[in-house]
């Protein structure tokens, strides 16, 4: 039986994150100021496509995430990642007490984190997909990790990042437990994308005791100025 995880963009907005969904047809996408993610069926036709366009608009990029779909001939490919599918396979999850949960007031530090460590895709109201945790010192917020695509049963864990003068003490680490510590208390499972070439962080994370599901790809990619329409096929006359 297909599994959640193997369109997990889609099986969030078609569930937990439904109330996100704008829709064109059966094409799914999160608003653009939440994440760049938009979902096809598992079967992406024609109409589908134009669909896309339409939902997206002309010269728009988004991403599809985790799914087998490409565009069709005449749409652009901005990058294509090679990426990693990992779930909880026995992670030692537990609450980290110097985390503070992250909230609207934060977005700005929280955006300015990002933009120093480049953990992936984290937009203005991005925090409103789950429950974020931050390490401060001094006040300042210098680690971060939070949960973002929500298939049913399972969670992800994601903007994993840590600023550069605070690496080596193990925050990312004790804020990945505690955001799994979260989602398991949920009776769900944590769940990790990241990029194949990320060595580092793939280690980790293994080591934390999540394992391999798959390696999927994650596509950026540019709709047309121009869709083509196909002309309805004449009917035939008796």
């Amino acid at each position: 039986m297909a599994s959640p995880l193997d369109n997990p963009t889609r099986a969030a907005l078609t569930g937990p994150h439904a109330r996100f969904a704008e829709r064109q047809g059966r094409v799914l996408r999160y608003p653009e100021d939440v994440a760049p993610f938009l979902a096809l069926p598992d079967d992406p036709d024609e109409q589908d496509w134009l669909d896309v366009a339409e939902l997206a608009g002309p010269g728009a990029t988004f991403v599809l995430a985790a799914t087998a779909a490409r565009p069709p001939s005449g749409w652009e490919v901005l990058d294509e990642i090679p990426g990693v599918q990992l779930v909880d396979a026995g992670v030692a999850a537990a609450p980290e007490p110097e985390a503070v949960r992250l909230g609207p007031a934060d977005v700005p530090e929280m955006l300015d984190l990002v933009e120093r460590t480049r953990p992936g895709p984290f937009r203005k109201r991005t925090v409103e997909l789950g429950t974020y945790l931050g390490i401060r010192r001094g006040g300042a917020l210098v680690a971060m990790a939070g949960e973002r695509l929500h298939p049913p049963g399972h969670t992800e864990i994601s903007a994993v990042c840590t600023d550069p003068a605070y690496r080596g003490q193990g925050l990312a680490t004790r804020l990945v437990l505690a955001v799994a510590a979260g989602i398991r208390d949920r009776g769900e499972i944590p769940l990790m994308h990241a990029a194949a070439g990320n060595t580092a962080a793939i280690r980790l994370y293994l080591s934390l005791g999540f394992a391999l599901r798959q390696r999927p790809d994650f596509v950026a990619v540019r709709v047309p100025l121009a869709v083509a329409v196909q002309p309805p096929s004449p009917v035939p006359t008796s």
